[in-house]
């Protein structure tokens, strides 16, 4: 039997970060997962080779929140690292995001005069309002569809938010945050300092065990909102990844940067991480030969490896019936990506988190 004024169900961003502020406020807390590690999905693992991998897919960090910024660094020494990604077309790697002047050069300098005009119906109407159709074709129609396993035109217009398109010669993800950087000693690490002294059950599926845990205040529940309603309006889409490592001994540097993606349709992978180009420099150099993750897209029926909530009008309706249902509850709280069906950036998560927990400490 499991009894606390709060149950967190959920060791990931979310759930830590919810837990840590109601703990600093002296409450009676316990997080319960049912993975056998904490930090979720950005959970990450020394490999025998030196190498900090992230397990389920590598996760750039990027900030623009004061208030974010010093909470984390309360559990974590960062340093700076801008990501840099290419896109391999035409069997050349490329910038991703595209910067402006190449678009002149394959488009003209008066390309934003064949921009598709009036309010995008679906991503890809919002992409052609954004950029040349060449150059969506090039990069962003095969590697979406590949993600989603859809049609480009079948996913919601809100997608397309994430495409961007970069000022001439800067070559980063996300050169618009004032902090591009990495936890010093990994995710992992950072999440464990966060709930240092705060009670947690791991290999503990709340679901399956529902009639021995008491939730005296409020229960958090940051797992799949529709597997909370034991699907009763019918099942949430999801993708996720099929992730293979590989191992190069005798190999110093496999490809240029992190992240290589492969928007060719042709091509089943998404995209591979070498892994080394993330490491601080003091450590860089002490891994043996390289290390590498390439990602592959599915559609996972475990929960376990739910990762991405489907972005279209279908899922998101069916969303809508969830919540409703949630709103109903007695001090139960479903909320972080999979709780919300939203796609959240890690600065994202934390923020929405402590935005929750002043909620909860205000109400209690």
């Amino acid at each position: 039997m499991v009894e606390k004024d709060f149950v967190i169900v959920g060791a990931g961003l979310t759930g830590s970060t919810i837990a840590r502020f109601l703990a600093d406020h002296n409450q009676d807390v316990i997080i319960l997962d049912r993975k056998d590690h904490p930090a979720g999905n950005v959970y990450d693992y020394r490999h025998e080779c030196g190498a900090m991998v992230h397990k389920y897919g590598p996760h750039y960090f990027r900030c623009g929140s004061e208030k974010i910024w010093n909470f984390l660094n309360r559990f974590t020494a960062f340093y700076n690292w801008p990501a840099t990604i290419r896109s391999k077309v035409d069997g050349a790697c490329l910038n991703w995001p595209v910067t402006r002047d190449y678009i002149e050069k394959i488009a003209g300098k008066n390309w934003e005069k064949g921009l598709f005009k009036g309010d995008p119906s679906n991503f890809e109407e919002a992409c052609l309002a954004k950029m040349p159709r060449q150059l969506y074709e090039l990069f962003v129609k095969g590697y979406t569809e590949k993600q989603w396993g859809v049609k480009a035109a079948s996913l919601d217009k809100e997608l397309a938010v994430r495409i961007t398109i970069n000022k001439p010669n800067i070559q980063t993800l996300t050169p618009g945050y004032k902090w591009n950087a990495l936890p010093r000693n990994g995710y992992t690490e950072m999440v464990r300092n966060m709930i240092d002294g705060i009670p947690l059950q791991l290999k503990t599926d709340y679901l399956q065990n529902r009639n021995t845990v008491v939730a005296k205040k409020m229960l958090v529940f940051t797992g799949p909102i529709d597997e909370f309603f034991d699907y009763k309006y019918g099942k949430l889409k999801y993708r996720g990844q099929n992730r293979h490592i590989e191992y190069l001994e005798n190999t110093e540097q496999y490809q240029p940067c992190i992240q290589v993606n492969y928007p060719n349709i042709e091509d089943p992978r998404i995209r591979t991480i070498e892994w080394k180009h993330l490491m601080h420099p003091d450590e860089k150099d002490d891994v043996k030969g390289t290390l590498l993750t390439h990602e592959t897209p599915f559609t996972p029926e475990d929960p376990v490896n739910f990762e991405y909530p489907f972005p279209d009008r279908e899922n998101k309706q069916l969303y809508e019936q969830y919540k409703a249902e949630s709103q109903k509850l007695h001090n139960v709280l479903i909320c972080g990506r999979l709780g919300e069906y939203r796609y959240y950036d890690m600065d994202q998560a934390v923020g929405r988190a402590m935005k929750l927990a002043y909620e909860i400490l205000e109400r209690f």
